[in-house]
């Protein structure tokens, strides 16, 4: 076949239109742009080159194949992408879109460059399953690749539309996933598949909609109003982190913390009244530099990355106003997924601690929580970055493990005066000591005399300053002072030797 310049433009044309108008104008009816239009408005202008373009260009109606791939810059730093064209039959994989994804993740991995996924596609193409499904360089050679750049290249999904069956793994092995409400989705098997499998009735929306990953299953971790906010997510997400694992983050321009916080008018004196940590947190890094991750989801630990100085943290914060701080099987899971991520590409990690331990109860019991509590211990304890912890308010019972207390190598453990370290708090360590005596008092006045007695007696035993003089914590220091302190002791450990265990890797506790 030859081609002249006017032939190959033509032939150009139609592979960069996309699928028919009526698929064009019912994706604009939900308020989706086409993938071509997602990124240029993802990348720096000028910068897109495409490979790739021709697949299946004999084929009739397979522009491209269904997906747009190659590279590009986001704020002048070189990334790999691809993105599913859902105006050709759905988006759906072919043979030859598996064999671009593949490729375009091959290229991330052995660059050194961020891969970012624009996710909307109904999964395979079930007519197509010999040549996609099952071979060396069939469809489980995306999820391979994934999995071997896992922690060694940024990886970032934004899904606009499905991500079904086999697909929805894309989202699973990114970093983050931001989702767009209302049209983004993702589930393994489709609402007809499960009531003809199980006999359940139920909808896209209802089993895998953008709001229930965000909020109840945890595999979404940003639920975005438009496709707009989605890449803006992306776009922010990288912007926190290097390149690739053999690089520092990204220094900005130092900023002030915010002054409209007043560390020490938040955190109450009662262990009983709760305080937002979320609130703490903007006001203890540079101000406007806070990227919370996973929002909606196990809302009593808070996450996300920030800016000390200019240099990118990671924070681990217990919070207070939800289910009291308390860590449960999901918050342990949200809690061990950060840590890793942020050891695999060279954040440091604060932990503000405020956590009462880890949730009792026969519940709990069955849902794991000793395993899911061990997993995230094991995620502190392997974690090489530099570490700080900061008993903000408590730290009782194994929460002060999780909370990278001081027998897990933590660059340093920093305590506040309204600071408490012990294996429970006070009115339990009474009652569980004494609950005998304390029932055959009879009196009331002498029972409440006695209880408070040996309160008295066993909050000094934990006074913070006696913590301090045993060497537990390595400074108290007073709410004002602690982003100082915190700034000069990251900048200290900056250049920590990173060696953990003579090993190929751990058992993890799953």
């Amino acid at each position: 076949m030859t081609l002249d310049g006017e032939a190959l433009e033509q032939l150009r044309k139609r592979a960069r239109a996309g699928g028919a108008d009526k698929y064009h104008a019912a994706n604009a009816a939900k308020g989706k742009l086409f993938a071509r239009e997602r990124v240029a408005l993802l990348v720096d202008e000028g910068s897109f080159v495409e490979d790739g373009l021709y697949a299946n260009a004999l084929a009739e109606g397979l522009p491209a194949d269904g997906v747009v791939t190659g590279t590009a810059t986001i704020d002048g730093r070189q990334v790999c992408l691809m993105a599913n064209d859902s105006t050709v039959k759905a988006g759906s994989w072919g043979a030859r879109t598996v064999e671009k994804i593949i490729r375009i993740i091959e290229r991330a991995y052995a660059t050194g460059v961020p891969m970012v996924y624009l996710v909307d596609s109904a999964g395979a193409r079930i007519t197509d399953q010999v040549e996609l499904f099952p071979g060396r360089r069939g469809a489980g050679k995306i999820f391979w690749n994934q999995v071997r750049a896992s922690g060694s290249i940024p990886q970032v999904c934004a899904l606009f539309g499905p991500s079904a069956a086999g697909g929805a793994y894309i989202p699973a092995f990114c970093d983050v996933v931001a989702m767009v409400d209302g049209n983004a989705s993702m589930y393994l098997g489709s609402d007809r598949m499960v009531e003809m499998v199980t006999g359940e009735k139920t909808t896209l929306e209802a089993m895998g909609g953008a709001k229930v990953h965000c909020a109840e299953s945890g595999v979404g971790h940003f639920l975005c109003k438009t496709e707009a906010d989605a890449l803006d997510v992306v776009k922010r997400y990288l912007s926190y982190l290097p390149a690739n694992w053999t690089q520092p983050p990204p220094v900005a321009e130092a900023v002030p913390a915010s002054e409209k916080v007043d560390l020490a008018a938040l955190v109450p004196a009662s262990e009983r009244q709760a305080f937002d940590m979320r609130r703490y947190v903007k006001g203890l890094l540079d101000e406007g530099s806070f990227f919370e991750i996973q929002a909606l989801w196990a809302k009593e630990l808070t996450i996300g990355f920030g800016r000390l100085n200019g240099e990118v943290v990671g924070v681990v914060g217990n919070n207070s106003m939800f289910k009291g701080g308390v860590l449960f099987v999901d918050s342990a899971d949200k809690a061990t997924r950060f840590v890793q991520l942020c050891d695999a590409f060279n954040v440091p990690l604060l932990f503000l601690s405020d956590v009462p331990g880890f949730m009792v109860g026969s519940a709990v019991e069955k849902q794991g929580i000793i395993r899911h509590g061990a997993k995230m211990i094991t995620a502190i304890s392997e974690a090489t970055v530099p570490k700080i912890c900061v008993v903000v308010r408590k730290a009782y019972g194994a929460g002060l493990y999780a909370m990278a207390g001081p027998g897990f190598e933590p660059d340093a453990t920093i305590a506040l005066p309204t600071a408490k370290i012990a294996v429970m708090g006070a009115e339990a360590a009474v009652n569980a000591v004494y609950a005998n005596k304390i029932a055959a008092i009879e009196d009331e006045t002498e029972r409440a005399a006695f209880v408070a007695a040996k309160r008295e007696e066993y909050e000094r035993d934990i006074d913070i300053v006696r913590l301090a003089s045993e060497l537990v914590v390595d400074a108290i220091v007073e709410p004002h002072e602690l982003r100082d302190e915190i700034v000069r002791r990251f900048a200290a450990a900056r250049g920590k030797e990173r060696h953990f265990s003579k090993r190929r890797h751990g058992v993890t506790p799953v």
